[in-house]
């Protein structure tokens, strides 16, 4: 770690649980980041901000004006552009020494095991079930751990899944073929609700990479933002579960 970076995430490094060699982990550790939307947004800026080394982040999307009301890595100028790109953007301006990959197309099953297999942890922040379980699935076969959020209305939740720990993964919460209709088009979402939840899992997620696993596994966190309320629930690991067991 040079001088720069000493001075740059010198309050981290005072930490007792991150101190220089915690923070050299950060930034020698690489983060997939799936959804540049209203979790991605928040996620990503934090962990540009303490130091990942390098962010991949996906999305094929383009920037619309209704995402600005929560999505708050995009500006109003990137109306049109794809997101990937919107977010690089930003990012770059926030922390130019954070490398970031930007993916801007849809991956198939192969190709996100590819991007997988080369994080050190990944961040679901997609928002319909398909795509989560591809998720989960393809770290599981990978062994990679695993951030996932979910947003709607005034409520959010947050789990991770640790490989090999003996914990439970996304798919022990939900059956295969479990499908909402339920999406913040519809349903509507309070701005910051998104922001808390995309928050906590880059918190998460450095809690991992520094080696805190033991802090999230095996965790849903459950937040009501109405009464400013979290429940934290212990989930059993499935043992019939298709994606785990």
């Amino acid at each position: 770690m040079n001088n720069k970076e000493k001075s740059r995430y010198a309050r981290q490094i005072r930490l007792s649980k991150i101190g220089e060699a915690g923070q050299q982990k950060l930034l020698d550790s690489t983060v997939l980041i799936i959804g540049m939307g209203g979790l991605g947004s928040p996620a990503a800026l934090y962990l540009a901000a303490a130091g990942i080394g390098k962010l991949i982040v996906s999305d094929f999307d383009q920037v619309e004006d209704s995402n600005l009301q929560r999505q708050i890595i995009h500006r109003t100028q990137d109306i049109g552009e794809l997101k990937a790109f919107s977010a690089k953007r930003t990012i770059a301006e926030l922390n130019p020494d954070c490398e970031v990959e930007a993916l801007d197309w849809q991956l198939d099953d192969d190709e996100l095991e590819q991007y997988i297999q080369q994080a050190d942890i990944v961040l679901d922040c997609t928002d319909n079930f398909p795509t989560r379980f591809a998720i989960n699935r393809a770290c599981v076969k990978q062994s990679t751990p695993l951030v996932s959020g979910a947003a709607i209305r005034m409520e959010g939740q947050i789990t991770s899944y640790i490989p090999d720990s003996g914990g439970p993964c996304y798919q022990c919460l939900y059956k295969p073929d479990f499908e909402s209709t339920e999406t913040c088009a519809m349903e509507g979402v309070l701005s910051p609700v998104v922001g808390v939840i995309g928050t906590m899992q880059a918190l998460q997620a450095i809690l991992v990479l520094i080696g805190e696993e033991e802090n999230v596994n095996g965790k849903l966190l459950l937040f009501d933002a109405l009464n400013m309320e979290w429940q934290k629930v212990t989930i059993p690991k499935n043992p019939n579960c298709a994606v785990c067991a």
